[in-house]
């Protein structure tokens, strides 16, 4: 591959005319074309989470995001899918090596899949049978390989249990070959994510391509990165997200600004209103950026090469991922309302990237019980589980 330069964000920067050339046909096609797939490729930036040993790059948590980020200010399915497969790297520290090689050793290696459904599979000698349908595996366009995460039944007809007694769930990998694609992506943004249905049937896994996600501290590969929970993880992927719609849309409206002079009015960049607009919009998502860069690297500090943050740490980073999907959030609402009726119009970037936001606002990691749940812990509360 040609060389590429140390700092994620500026690889996924230097990408953005590409991405945003390309933005209209992610959307209409509901999926990155090959070329731009192979620069992304080329960039390394599906590998940013996966292991140093499997050739990933291990980046810490705040550059993680400045870079999805980068990607996601030009075109937030390309930054959304990003996130997904950096996500999905993740289980590679707790596979036996040789498998956890064999799934993310290629350098076009991309996972997807979606979340728990209920669906359980089945212990046999070797592995487990499984058959079901899960939705929601964003990227699985690109995917060369797919999982599924599920309770196990054991021989005996029991549930699989964690040593604390809740009932496990494995995430079982396999070739994406295996699954059958279902085309029910029909949505009102993120549409170029294909976060499609899948299905398999009567499909045996070994069990060296199976893993647990929700015991960080029975991973086999040391670092910090592994010490943030995976579910922490991609509430930081989200927040990057998060944070470049909104920046793409900020820099949409300045340009609109420049121009346009709404009828018997000046120009929106002369309006004071729009000045004092655009001032907030701007202080609101940099304090919020700054904040989660801030937590991330203070827990980065303390965090453990074995084992897992602590509980107040993992509370303090989805306090900063929380903050920072919703000052996205706010300061795209303003750019889009303050655009007027440029931003009404079909193919209008702002259009575009306020579907987009808005889709993503209604994911698990947008939820504002996550504040309530944060308040808690920092109020004295322990909870049984947080993640």
């Amino acid at each position: 591959m040609p060389p590429t330069p140390a700092d994620p964000p500026a690889r996924a920067a230097a990408l953005g005319a590409e991405i945003e050339a390309a933005a209209a046909t992610i959307e209409r096609d509901q999926a990155i074309p090959e070329t731009l797939l192979t620069r992304l490729h080329e960039a390394r930036l599906p590998r940013l989470l996966l292991p140093r040993a499997l050739g990933g790059e291990e980046t810490p948590p705040w550059v993680y995001a400045a870079a999805i980020a980068a990607a996601a200010r030009h075109d937030a399915s390309v930054g959304w899918n990003l996130f997904v497969a950096n996500s999905a790297a993740l289980i590679a520290p707790f596979l036996p090596e040789s498998a956890a090689r064999e799934i993310f050793a290629p350098p076009r290696a991309w996972v997807a899949w979606g979340p728990p459904d209920g669906t359980e599979a089945e212990a046999v000698p070797g592995g487990y049978r499984l058959s079901g349908t899960w939705h929601f595996a964003s990227g699985s366009r690109q995917a060369s390989w797919m999982g599924a995460h599920c309770p196990v039944r054991e021989a005996d007809g029991s549930l699989r249990r964690l040593p604390d007694g809740r009932v496990a769930i494995r995430t079982l990998l396999f070739p994406a070959a295996a699954a059958e694609r279902i085309a029910d992506w029909q949505v009102t943004g993120l549409r170029g994510t294909a976060s499609e249905g899948y299905r398999v049937r009567d499909l045996f896994v070994p069990e060296a391509f199976s893993a647990t996600r929700e015991t960080p501290e029975t991973r086999a590969v040391p670092g910090r990165l592994y010490a943030f929970t995976m579910q922490g993880l991609y509430a930081v992927g989200v927040a990057g997200v998060a944070c470049g719609i909104a920046r793409g849309m900020l820099a949409e409206f300045a340009a609109l600004a420049a121009e346009k002079a709404p009828r018997g009015q000046v120009r929106l960049a002369e309006n004071a209103l729009a000045r004092a607009g655009f001032a907030r919009a701007e202080a609101g998502l940099g304090a919020a950026e700054a904040y989660l860069d801030s937590v991330l690297r203070a827990v980065w500090e303390t965090a453990p090469d074995w084992g897992a943050i602590g509980l107040e740490a993992r509370a303090r980073v989805r306090l900063a991922c929380s903050h920072a999907i919703a000052a996205g959030v706010a300061a795209g609402d303003w750019a889009h309302h303050a655009a007027g009726v440029d931003a009404i119009f079909t193919g209008n970037p702002l259009e575009r990237r306020f579907r987009d936001l808005h889709t993503l606002s209604q994911q698990i990691q947008a939820r504002e019980s996550h504040f309530e749940a944060v308040g808690a812990v920092l109020l004295g509360a322990v909870p049984a589980v947080f993640y």
